[in-house]
């Protein structure tokens, strides 16, 4: 649930960041024939197309993840992993002028414009929802943290609720943005900005307490080996063995 509510707030925070990115597209969404509901719907479904693609993310990183988990590697891709998100924040401090700026692959990209491009075109609603899952693929520093987080967890499942809930977090922003414009003044834009660094150290500096393995309940809770429990009846009337906690109790027929 802490998980859900870090991924849920990295989204929030991260969409005042990402607008320079999915603002343009969100602005340029062909939905103005359209009137206040329909507009609605297809915006809303244009954001669900992004959650999405972020879900399937998540089920890759998180089947990862539980690779390291199933190795026992769970406290090192922790620790190691949150390591590299305060690095990364730290780097782009004093060397960038914003947040994990990083060089795309630009014949990625340029193929993802040209499809951005066709799919306006067809002004359906079919079509806003594959610009939101295609939207979904464009690079971001922000995503790249949230795909962190969902390695980390160590599971498929957990992996795609992580950057699903990433994904609904981001909603309210690019929904607002896309049906009533940049309506926050730059200066709250720069002060919300402010806070993602913040608040993605917080998150990372959770995280290598999480691999700490130091026993502070939700914080970082102690990691327990289950282990295999057997239990074997026999036939009636004849003798009976049952293995309990790994110890073999023997239980012999009352004569």
């Amino acid at each position: 649930m802490v998980e859900l509510w870090a991924a849920i707030t990295l989204g929030l925070l991260g969409s005042f960041h990402c607008l320079g990115m999915c603002g343009p597209i969100a602005l340029a969404l062909p939905i103005h024939q359209q009137n206040s509901l329909q507009k609605f719907f297809s915006v809303l479904l244009y954001n669900v197309g992004r959650a999405l693609t972020y879900g399937v993310f998540g089920v890759f990183f998180g089947l990862l993840g539980q690779g390291f988990f199933v190795g026992g590697f769970q406290q090192a891709l922790s620790v190691g992993i949150g390591a590299l998100i305060l690095i990364s924040v730290l780097y782009s401090m004093l060397f960038s002028k914003g947040l994990f700026k990083v060089n795309t692959i630009n014949g990625f990209v340029f193929k993802l414009k040209s499809k951005f491009a066709e799919l306006f075109r067809l002004k359906s609603t079919s079509a806003i929802f594959l610009i939101g899952l295609l939207n979904g693929l464009l690079p971001c520093g922000l995503v790249y943290i949230a795909i962190a987080g969902a390695t980390a967890t160590g599971n498929y499942l957990n992996g795609a609720l992580f950057m699903f809930a990433f994904g609904l977090g981001t909603i309210p922003m690019m929904l607002s943005v896309s049906l009533f414009g940049q309506f926050i003044q730059l200066k709250y834009r720069n002060i919300l900005r402010k806070a993602v660094p913040v608040f993605v150290s917080v998150m990372a500096i959770l995280m290598i307490l999480r691999g700490l393995n130091l026993g502070i309940p939700y914080v970082s809770p102690k990691i327990v080996e289950k282990k295999n429990m057997q239990t074997e009846c026999h036939n009636p009337g004849s003798e009976q063995t049952m293995e309990c906690c790994a110890k073999p109790i023997k239980l012999e027929k009352v004569k």
